[in-house]
């Protein structure tokens, strides 16, 4: 890799952990054996891991943006890979094509099969725009509700990874029924009679992402975000200008902090130590053990009572009091 791609790549406020990894680095190959070169290399791994943990405690809205849209983060073909066996993928909405901008497909995960469903961005130039860049059309949520309805046919549990800036907007998109095929998919899902999981483990944008994201237990990465608007389009609106993201970022509340808070998510799944970027396979352990336990949980869950959970969690998702000031008598 070149040092000009590295350094795209790197975040800014990443710049100190950079600087003592190079440092590191560059005693290790400098062949030092002095006492007080031995003694920096072995206090620099403490003071990077260290350094790495106060500074992803601490980050703001649009720091948690820049990590979610990390090119290094793991995508759903990588987790695929990492947290799940005997992957069998499906294919086609039965109506259009085939977008590969939503993989599905049969997994096991813990010893249980599963329907999987995931949202992928693609890596090279080619796979982003075969991908879309992540941004389904309407066979892409045809062909994940058409999934959901078989799993729920033979009583498979659903996972869904969401990872997208939103559903296509484009011409063609809405000439095939993009809005009235997400709302299709928020009324079925509601209605399938099976355990529902999703996670947010990038970006979760708009109603592309809602889409696949009516579930039972909905849970988000913990520098992910999920939103009604991207930070720039929201900034576009409200002051004008993309330079206003940061102050949009803050004020939309969609880190997964804020969205626990709210009660949007149910669980927020920790990252290793300075991102899911920089440690792959240690996400998906993570991750698998997140989603082997929710399904456990889910399971004794069935019919109705599976249903009418599902109904009262999201019709509880924006309720909030108002505290009325009484005044004293004079």
């Amino acid at each position: 890799m070149s040092a000009v791609k590295q350094a795209q790549m790197r975040l800014g406020f990443e710049k100190p952990i950079y600087e003592l990894e190079d440092e590191l680095g560059r005693l290790q190959a400098s062949g030092d054996q002095s006492p007080e070169a031995i003694e920096r290399v072995r206090k620099l791994p403490l003071e990077i891991a260290r350094l790495r943990r106060e500074i992803y405690d601490s980050l703001d809205a649009w720091d948690v943006v820049q990590v979610a849209r990390h090119p290094d983060r793991p995508q759903t073909q990588d987790y695929v890979e990492l947290v799940f066996d005997e992957f069998v993928e499906l294919h086609g909405d039965k109506f259009f094509g085939d977008d590969t901008a939503i993989l599905t497909g049969f997994a096991k995960i813990d010893d249980r099969k599963v329907m999987f469903i995931g949202q992928q961005k693609g890596r090279t130039l080619k796979e982003r725009s075969d991908c879309n860049y992540g941004m389904p059309h309407p066979e892409g949520y045809r062909k994940a509700l058409s999934k959901m309805q078989m799993a729920a046919k033979y009583k498979l549990p659903i996972v869904c990874f969401i990872d997208t800036p939103g559903a296509y907007p484009g011409v063609q998109a809405e000439e095939r029924g993009q809005a009235y095929t997400i709302a299709l998919n928020l009324r079925e899902m509601s209605r399938l009679a099976t355990p529902i999981v999703c996670v947010v483990i990038g970006e979760g944008g708009s109603g592309g992402a809602l889409g696949i994201g009516i579930g039972d237990h909905v849970a988000m990465l913990a520098n992910s975000y999920y939103s009604v608007i991207s930070p720039e389009g929201c900034a576009g609106i409200l002051w004008k200008g993309q330079e206003h993201r940061d102050k949009a970022a803050r004020a939309l509340k969609f880190t997964s902090k804020d969205l626990l808070r709210l009660g949007v998510v149910e669980e927020v799944i920790p990252e290793p130590p300075g991102g899911a970027h920089r440690d792959h396979r240690g996400m998906a352990q993570i991750l698998q053990a997140s989603l082997a336990k929710a399904l456990r949980d889910l399971a004794p869950y069935k019919g109705d009572v599976l249903l009418n959970r599902r109904y009262d969690k999201f019709r509880k998702i924006g309720v909030f009091e108002e505290e009325v000031a009484v005044l004293a008598a004079p």
